[in-house]
């Protein structure tokens, strides 16, 4: 393989919300750029990068110290963070270890749209924050702020609801929303860091490749279950404490209490006012392949939200 001989450093690549970090380590790798994988621990998805040729850095975005060191060398990075406290100060480390190894990095941000310092979410306010630090320490930025629910959030709040009741419950009402595949999502950030004249940036808001409520959701769901699933609208409160529940059941799962507050703000917000509005994406030609739709994520999934016998 050939390509830049500067590795591009990855963060987020042994996440499993959405796995874009994992994505795009993979594709960088297939493109033939030099990867640098942050990790804070050594596990079966690092050996998995290094089998790939992507080099393991030990490090946490909370101690810029081992920033710095991850950092040497490196021109190129993506930057995400999971859907939990923290990001401000995993940013501010971020920025201030840029900084201090003097190197030009131009840095890819996984964001969100509900990024916005009045959103009703508190980690959508604190994404806000943190890109506005990242903005004051300089760093040349282009900040992805996808407009799109990921596919793989079925799996993650639903999937209880689905096979113990046939029922899919939120607090976005019946409100249409855009959907997003955590490796188109991956794929759009794998863009932006090898072509970035693709993007108007410095903030950019790619949508999903679907707009669908959560009614036709269930129709798609109950298609390809072969059994009917219904959607219940909820309160964002009765969620929020739903969703408390499955994170308390599996501590270390992708739900944890702040996604638990964020993600039933957002639904509200969505029921209240509906989805942004953002010039909808040709993911298609942005990836340069046509993008997983909901139908094909789920026939994939099927065996996940199957009634246990």
């Amino acid at each position: 393989m050939t390509g830049s001989v500067a590795p591009i450093l990855v963060t987020g690549a042994t996440g499993r919300h959405g796995s874009t970090g994992a994505h795009v380590a993979r594709r960088l790798r297939e493109e033939g750029r030099q990867v640098r994988i942050l990790a804070r621990t050594p596990s079966e998805r690092t050996d998995a990068l290094v089998a790939l040729g992507a080099e393991v850095v030990i490090g946490d975005l909370h101690d810029r110290r081992t920033l710095v060191t991850a950092l040497a060398d490196v021109d190129l990075a993506y930057f995400t963070y999971p859907v939990a406290d923290g990001i401000v100060a995993a940013a501010a480390n971020y920025a201030a270890a840029v900084r201090e190894t003097g190197c030009a990095v131009r840095t890819v941000v996984m964001s969100m749209a509900p990024a916005h310092p009045q959103h009703s979410s508190e980690l959508g306010r604190a994404q806000w924050l943190a890109e506005e630090v990242m903005t004051w320490g300089g760093l040349d930025l282009l900040i992805l702020r996808v407009a799109a629910i990921f596919h793989e959030n079925i799996l993650a709040l639903h999937s209880d609801s689905i096979r113990r009741d046939n029922q899919l419950r939120n607090s976005f009402s019946d409100k249409p929303v855009g959907w997003i595949n955590g490796s188109d999502a991956g794929e759009v950030a794998v863009t932006a860091l090898l072509h970035p004249e693709r993007f108007d940036g410095p903030i950019c808001y790619p949508s999903g490749s679907e707009l669908l409520n959560h009614h036709e959701v269930a129709e798609i769901l109950s298609q390809e279950l072969e059994r009917p699933i219904s959607f219940e609208p909820i309160s964002p409160e009765t969620w929020r404490e739903e969703l408390i529940i499955v994170s308390e059941s599996d501590p270390g799962g992708v739900v944890n209490h702040a996604m638990a507050g964020h993600i039933s703000n957002v639904g509200a917000a969505v029921a209240a006012r509906g989805a942004p509005s953002v010039e909808f994406t040709d993911l298609t030609r942005l990836i340069s392949r046509t993008p997983v739709s909901l139908r094909e994520f789920l026939r994939a999934n099927r065996s996940e939200l199957e009634v246990t016998p």
